[in-house]
């Protein structure tokens, strides 16, 4: 008979390293937190069958709160849409009274709003309610480990908003990178030859370079498009 305060050991899926013990598995502590009854029962049965203790579930985002502070457990499902209080604000509530709990959160579109808004929350994983028990399961053996879940579809769409938001930010540049390069030599006191030297391109590039960045900065001189890139936070000086 198991005696109190001891911990089943387990192996394999839904199994932690115990902290400060002998290096024996432990098993994970799982809570769920999400409104609907039917998806709460099918993830505590896929998720005991994976060998993860479910020690709570919350069926909106106040008790997640409640429930977090009282049952400690190690990593939280939290659905984001949740009455009372959605899941994004209970995550920033319960990381700000329990840094170490683990949160991976379900949703259930790829939107890259709510995305972000559940990163900056502090959320360790974000998975869409679509994927398979497997993925959810290993998506809570890898944030129980420290590390970072995030579902393939996400990753994917995350990676794409990424690199539109490089292109737009690329677009809306005054000057390119290299004339900021150029520029900012300039305003640390560099004459043409030095720029050339420093960027190893030749002094009639420099010297392109300055008239493309005077047109664009509406500058008669050096002077003025150093001061007026300083005003637009191009370049600082020291």
């Amino acid at each position: 008979m198991q005696s109190q305060g001891e911990v089943t050991q387990k192996t394999g899926v839904g199994s932690k390293v115990a902290a400060g013990a002998s290096g024996d598995p432990a098993v994970i502590r799982l809570m769920l937190a999400d409104d609907h009854r039917m998806l709460r029962e099918g993830l505590r049965r896929s998720m005991s069958e994976r060998g993860f203790d479910v020690v709570g579930e919350a069926r909106d985002g106040a008790e997640a709160v409640d429930l977090a502070a009282a049952l400690r457990p190690d990593v939280i499902l939290m659905d984001v849409t949740m009455p009372e209080l959605d899941g994004v604000e209970a995550t920033k509530q319960i990381k700000a009274r329990q840094p170490d709990v683990r949160i991976v959160m379900l949703t259930m579109h790829a939107d890259q709003d709510v995305l972000a808004e559940a990163i900056r929350s502090g959320a360790n994983g974000y998975l869409v309610k679509d994927c398979s028990t497997d993925e959810i399961a290993s998506a809570i053996e890898s944030v129980a480990g420290g590390e970072t879940a995030l579902s393939p579809r996400l990753a994917a769409s995350m990676l794409a908003e990424v690199r539109r938001q490089d292109s737009k930010s690329e677009n809306e540049r005054v000057i390119t990178k290299r004339e900021e390069e150029v520029l900012q030599l300039i305003a640390d006191g560099c004459s043409t030859p030095e720029v050339a030297e420093r960027l190893y391109i030749s002094q009639k590039t420099v010297k392109n370079h300055l008239a493309s960045i005077y047109q664009k900065l509406d500058a008669r001189d050096r002077t003025q498009a150093v001061l007026q890139a300083v005003r637009m936070g191009i370049v600082t000086l020291d």
